[in-house]
């Protein structure tokens, strides 16, 4: 084991990280463990060679999944999943220092990977509103229809995140519609049902025969409901996954895409990119303006619109 990890890990709860972060920091340090052990190098003995070749390991399909030393994934990390492990052992490092407890190299000498910027793609509205109202006409269990209806309504009319969405309580909407929720880093925010969604909510509301707090939860055996438990992020984006196959959308949909979705639809209408950046509980303004410039038709209106040299018909309008 990595010296001092469990004070480590003490140190994020004692900061007030969430239990999902921490957990996060857990599973990337054990794979960095894994590799010193797998490379029959002692922690003590780290230095910017041995940070290379983690670098090159975590690029690597033969790297060993977590909690299953005997299995490979069989995938590559992206950029940006390799270089969140890396900041995770930085921010490691940068605790033994702290603490003064002997570190074998600074943290500066993990440098991040090169990452190459996707321009993301959101589906045609028309697209995300077949997908939203998809669990009507393709579950067969009545109640499955109107809960998953309910989950993918909420999430196209707030933004909010698919994590936001699975802890959700009752008591978090109020009579109008307006939904208080925290978010990533703690941050509390309001975020807005549209009356559609709020009548689809309702719809759904009224099936359930429990008062336990939870707004979403699953089904098993013959329509009962088993109200001690959440419905699971995994078992929504799987669904979504299977609407979009048999409703033939071509451009890769998930819960995500639906967030971005509400985004990008906001700001062609003229949303404010401010108001948008308190709606998505985003830290940075610079994250929400990725989310709003991911519409080629909004960019194509405005170079049509507002180029010195467009057509004169284009003047006249």
């Amino acid at each position: 084991m990595l010296p001092y990890i469990d004070d480590f890990l003490l140190n994020l709860q004692a900061t007030n990280y969430s239990p999902k972060t921490i957990y996060n920091y857990e599973r990337d340090l054990k794979c960095f463990d894994t590799f010193l052990e797998e490379s029959k190098v002692a922690f003590h003995d780290l230095n910017k060679r041995i940070i290379i070749y983690y670098k090159a390991y975590l690029g690597s399909i033969d790297r060993k999944t977590v909690g299953h030393a005997d299995k490979t994934p069989h995938h590559q990390l992206d950029s940006r999943s390799i270089n969140r492990m890396l900041s995770s052992l930085r921010s490691y490092l940068s605790y033994l220092i702290d603490m003064d407890y002997p570190c074998p190299v600074p943290p500066e000498a993990v440098k991040l990977i090169k990452t190459v910027r996707k321009h993301p793609q959101v589906a045609e509205l028309e697209d995300l509103i077949r997908l939203v109202e998809a669990p009507g006409s393709l579950e067969k269990n009545h109640k499955v229809a109107l809960r998953n209806r309910a989950m993918l309504e909420i999430l196209f009319a707030t933004g909010m995140r698919i994590s936001e969405l699975c802890q959700l309580n009752r008591n978090q909407i109020d009579a109008s519609g307006r939904i208080f929720i925290t978010g990533k880093g703690k941050k509390q925010r309001f975020v807005y049902l549209t009356p559609r969604a709020k009548r689809h909510l309702d719809t759904y509301l009224r099936t359930r025969q429990d008062n336990m707090p939870s707004l979403f939860i699953p089904y098993a055996g013959r329509n009962v409901s088993n109200p001690r438990k959440r419905i699971s992020a995994n078992y929504l984006q799987e669904k979504i996954k299977r609407y979009r196959e048999k409703l033939k959308i071509n451009v890769p949909t998930s819960a995500h895409s639906l967030r971005h979705g509400y985004a990008t639809y906001l700001a062609e209408e003229g949303a404010n990119p401010a108001a948008l950046q308190i709606l998505l509980g985003h830290e940075s303004l610079d994250t929400t303006t990725r989310y709003v410039h991911t519409s080629d038709r909004y960019a194509e209106e405005t170079h049509h619109k507002y180029h010195p040299l467009r057509d004169p018909v284009d003047n006249a309008q």
